[in-house]
């Protein structure tokens, strides 16, 4: 009985204790905790925002011979956001991108849009160019904010996905060498090219009837029966 007594408020000091286990990306103010190496990491640890190229740089680089490049801020609609994750296979928050389009003499020259995904803790903000043909054309880190895995920014790595289409698997292990240490930059950027050239298709080539098109107008006319007869 008494040894019953002893345990009772030996056990609620237990239960009132917080677990001691950690959330990989967990944050704690200024530090995240890191499972791989089970500690807490400091912003100096984190990595500092290193620019490597200016918007303005990186477009003289894709668009060298362009006459003129012209900027378009590009919404989605709902239903075409859809249509664009189920095609690259992941849900992303954003619902506008920038775009710049290359022209010369009224001709488009190639496409090209800024784009930002996560690498291990930070985003990493790189530009893709695409071409009329819906190949890709030159990929460009242009600012990085982590504390390894920068070597993605470099060309014997960016080269890979030079002629790349939607439909290719642009992934590691695939068709995409990876980076030892930069695994999950390498992923990153990955997915990021993957979006943008489905993003440039569904945006600026693909003509109507192809996959979000087709969704879209889909759902526009179930929408207008469903009100025509009350469902």
């Amino acid at each position: 009985m008494r040894a019953t007594l002893f345990l009772v408020p030996v056990l609620a000091l237990l239960l009132s204790i917080p677990s001691m286990a950690q959330t990989p990306g967990e944050k704690r103010g200024d530090e995240v905790f890191d499972e791989e190496l089970g500690r807490w990491l400091t912003q100096k640890e984190l990595g500092k925002e290193v620019i490597y190229l200016t918007e303005e740089k990186a477009l003289a680089m894709l668009f060298a011979k362009s006459g003129s490049v012209r900027t378009e801020e590009q919404q989605l609609t709902p239903d075409q956001k859809s249509c664009i994750e189920q095609r690259i296979g992941w849900k992303f928050p954003e619902n506008s991108f920038k775009f710049f389009v290359g022209e010369t003499n009224s001709k488009i020259d190639g496409y090209a849009s800024i784009q930002n995904t996560i690498g291990k803790y930070r985003p990493i903000t790189y530009i893709v160019g695409v071409t009329p043909e819906a190949e890709v054309s030159q990929v460009e880190v242009l600012v990085y904010r982590e504390s390894r895995g920068a070597e993605v920014r470099k060309p014997r790595f960016m080269y890979q996905y030079a002629g790349k289409e939607s439909d290719d698997p642009i992934r590691i292990n695939r068709d995409i060498i990876n980076i030892s240490g930069a695994t999950m930059s390498v992923r990153s950027v990955s997915a990021g090219v993957k979006r943008a050239l489905v993003l440039t298709e569904e945006l600026y080539l693909n003509p109507k009837g192809t996959p979000c098109e087709a969704e879209e107008q889909k759902n526009i006319s179930s929408g207008f029966f469903d009100r025509l007869f009350g469902n």
